[in-house]
């Protein structure tokens, strides 16, 4: 039986404040296919409990450690010995095939059951369930990583904990759902700081109480990245993981906001001018650079560690290494893109640009023919031959011609802007018609027109790769050049 709902919270408490372990962060995540398949294994219509078991790929980390949902396996209702509103008994020896795959892979084993009648709180019966079942898991395992519990409640919000080792539990801080709408659940909530209060009022309290749990990860941060990075900072985003290897130039002054010709004469980093920006707004949120190029492990790990990524670069090379890490991390994901042609007259011949919205159970850049597969492999060999790669890139922002200082400012802050805001749009859905319909938004300057297209619902080309995590032995997301020993930090 369950326990009175105040006798749930102090038990919780109670459970916490004896067995926690030093703090990790503990990030759940898993697709709008999987939550769907879930819920209606979970909530059958009998009002009894039901059970999942999922193994889940991980980023290990020793501060954000991040488990994604690989492949769900429902226990059959009918093979339970019991059911009841508020208690299952289930054959765990289905468990042992998963068991010696996760064994193999350190993939982290998730129970999840309902709570049919909506008891918010692990009861006493969970608890006992829990400490004997995971010790078992883990005698299997031999992991130093911790394992999930989690308990569904009927309207389909998740809530869990980790289970360690030494059978200690930890409340998990946030579950991620990268779906059409991105559901984004944290343990704890929070005062929201006065400079935010704008944004509630437009976009309700709960998406920038979200905003202030959420760290992002904007890759590239130039022409587009730079006012991505202006305005989730502003608004009160509480983490921002920067990648980008170079130095601004004088050609880049017309474009990267809050660079200076002293930090051209200074040498600075790209990374560090928006790190100073972004500290001198006071307005709380954290900052991490990193000063190279997103094809190494510990630029891959730390961006997996975020919540959301945008892209925001030119080349086939990073676009396509950041939407595989959307799909092994499960992770959404933002890419933001500018293309102006000449017409070799002194004028221009076309200015357009697009959004991307990538789920990580979605279509990829690479279906949605963005860049082709040849274009990647020439940006990979060019990478390791710098002389010839700058001479490729060298008129990025407008084809056809050679301008040093294009003026795409107004360009680039609206396509950022449109990427921001279709972010936003996910977290708390406010449009007329559904999210789903916005998987890429393409504009024409010259044309003047929107165009939408919708998410297409089959397989995207790395479906096989969701959820699957850190790969150890073999190198991150698959390829070869991201190889390392040891997958922690």
């Amino acid at each position: 039986m369950y326990a009175s709902s105040d006798g749930g919270k102090l038990a919780e408490k109670r459970i916490n404040e004896m067995t926690m372990v030093p703090r990790m962060q503990i990030k759940l995540r898993l697709t709008q296919k999987d939550h769907a398949l879930l819920k209606q294994h979970l909530f059958s219509g009998d009002n009894f409990e039901s059970v999942a078991i999922a193994l889940c790929g991980r980023r290990r980390s020793y501060s954000h450690h991040c488990i994604a949902i690989h492949s769900v396996f429902p226990i059959p209702n009918e093979e339970c010995k019991s059911r009841t509103a508020d208690s299952i008994t289930w054959p765990t020896d289905s468990l042992i095939p998963l068991l010696e795959r996760a064994s193999r892979d350190d993939f982290a084993i998730l129970k999840i059951h309902s709570h049919p009648q909506g008891y918010p709180y692990f009861s006493p019966i969970d608890n006992e369930s829990d400490a004997e079942l995971f010790k078992s898991i883990f005698v299997w395992t031999e992991s130093e990583f911790p394992h999930v519990s989690a308990i569904m409640l009927p309207g389909g919000r998740i809530f869990g904990r980790g289970v360690f080792p030494d059978g200690t539990f930890q409340p998990i801080d946030s579950i991620l759902i990268p779906g059409d709408n991105i559901e984004y659940w944290t343990h704890e909530g929070g005062e929201l700081p006065a400079f935010t209060r704008p944004h509630a009022q437009l976009f309700g309290p709960g998406t920038t109480q979200k905003l202030r749990k959420i760290s992002a990860a904007v890759v590239g941060c130039s022409g587009t990245g730079s006012p991505v990075i202006e305005q989730l900072a502003r608004l009160g985003i509480g983490r921002l993981v920067l990648v980008d290897p170079d130095k601004v130039e004088e050609k880049n002054l017309n474009r990267i906001l809050n660079a200076t010709q002293e930090d051209v004469t200074q040498g600075r980093l790209k990374v560090e001018i928006m790190s100073r920006a972004i500290a001198s707004m006071g307005l709380g949120t954290k900052v991490d650079i990193l000063p190279e190029n997103l094809a190494t492990p510990e630029a891959v790990k730390s961006v997996a560690e975020c919540d959301v990524l945008f892209g925001c670069m030119d080349g086939a090379e990073g676009r396509n290494l950041l939407n595989r890490i959307a799909a092994f991390y499960i992770l959404p994901y933002f890419d933001v893109g500018v293309s102006l042609d000449a017409d070799e007259k002194g004028g221009i011949s076309q200015a357009v640009g697009a959004v991307h919205y990538i789920r990580p159970d979605g279509s990829t850049l690479l279906d949605r023919g963005v860049y082709t597969a040849e274009e990647v492999q020439a940006e990979g060999l060019m990478r390791t031959f710098p002389d010839a790669y700058r001479d490729r890139v060298k008129a990025k922002y407008i084809h056809g011609v050679d301008v040093e200082r294009p003026a795409v400012i107004s360009i680039n802050m609206q396509a950022a802007s449109m990427a921001v805001n279709e972010f936003l749009a996910r977290l708390h859905p406010y449009r007329i018609d559904p999210n789903s319909k916005f998987a890429t938004i393409r504009f024409s300057f010259v044309h003047g027109y929107m165009f939408l297209e919708k998410e297409t619902e089959l397989p995207g080309r790395l479906s096989q790769f969701i959820g699957r995590g850190d790969m150890d032995p073999y190198p991150l997301v698959s390829m070869p050049e991201l190889s390392e020993v040891g997958g922690a930090r």
